[in-house]
């Protein structure tokens, strides 16, 4: 890996408004360029919104959606990375050849290479299909990325395979914290209020947004993927009104040891920017323990339980997150 300059996004992004969308994102890559950033990651879905979604049709998915690559939002975001000589990460609702819907995240790089992540444990909607393949791959700065869009984070094993095929940095685009679950010992949601009120009393959102909905929640599982697994990772998310939830934030980046180089906690969009030193992989704790794994103990791991559900259905239990 090569010394790269990243930025994490954060912006709150308005419902099956893409245009909108991305005027915010253009603003953001014309930023980040003026500060020679060389790798910019926006959040989940954040060309076509998110939480909203759950409430579309079929047909109203389908015609929200976009094929990958050959699509206008496709084509827009692949066109400013070849302008700005920069690796851009975006994500929509893409229509396949064959008609599926996928929660998917575009990544366009510099020399019109492009990539797409299918979200492995969708379950915003019952007409989104979940994808199959893990996204691992070299970008022309020098670094080999991996990419898992926010639910995905949550299984060890996703990043486990993610840093085996190489994975140096890991883009972990999200729309999370401030979600209304029955379970008090995760999130919670965030008073609408304290959002409304935030430029007269940015104090109290703020605390929240810090707090056990937002960057509290984060600290118990975030940084221990990045440390774990020996990769640098960078993260970011939602902010604001999304449907009924509040977004939190606390875009960061994650330096190889599970240490916080960059982050925010701004009440607004918002960009934060960090050299990542690859040096820091060399000797790194989780490359390190990597190395010793014994794979032949492991074989439990691809036996089903008979306890396995869809993603869906344990998202959406009544009894917690």
């Amino acid at each position: 890996m090569k010394n790269i300059r990243a930025a994490s996004v954060q912006f709150e992004h308005s419902p099956g408004d893409k245009e909108a969308n991305l005027k915010k994102i253009q603003s953001f890559v014309e930023e980040a360029k003026r500060k020679s950033v060389e790798m910019i990651v926006f959040p989940e879905c954040c060309i076509t919104g998110y939480w909203y979604l759950r409430h579309l049709s079929r047909e109203e998915l389908a015609g929200l959606a976009e094929p990958v690559f050959e699509g206008a939002s496709s084509q827009f975001i692949i066109s400013m990375a070849e302008k700005h000589q920069m690796t851009i990460g975006a994500g929509l609702i893409e229509k396949s050849k064959d008609g599926k819907l996928y929660n998917t995240y575009i990544i366009a790089m510099p020399n019109g290479e492009c990539h797409r992540h299918r979200k492995v444990h969708a379950f915003i909607s019952e007409y989104v299909s979940s994808g199959s393949e893990y996204t691992v791959f070299d970008t022309p700065h020098g670094c080999r990325i991996g990419v898992l869009i926010c639910y995905d984070n949550n299984i060890g094993e996703n990043v486990r395979i993610t840093a085996l095929k190489g994975a140096e940095i890991l883009l972990a685009p999200h729309q999370t914290g401030g979600c209304n679950t029955k379970n008090p010992n995760t999130m919670g949601k965030v008073d609408r209020v304290l959002w409304d009120n935030r430029e007269t009393n940015p104090q109290a959102i703020e605390e929240e947004l810090r707090g056990p909905k937002g960057r509290g929640w984060l600290m118990r599982w975030l940084p221990t993927r990045a440390h774990d697994n020996g990769m640098f990772l960078v993260f970011s998310n939602g902010i604001g009104i999304d449907d009924d939830e509040i977004r939190t934030g606390n875009s960061m980046i994650i330096d190889p040891y599970g240490r916080i180089i960059v982050e925010t906690w701004k009440a607004s969009d918002d960009m934060v920017i960090a050299d990542l030193d690859a040096a820091l992989l060399e000797q790194c704790t989780g490359r390190r323990w990597i190395k010793t794994r014994r794979p032949k103990l492991y074989v439990p791991l691809t036996v089903p339980t008979g306890k396995e559900q869809d993603t869906r259905k344990v998202r959406f239990d009544k009894k917690g997150i």
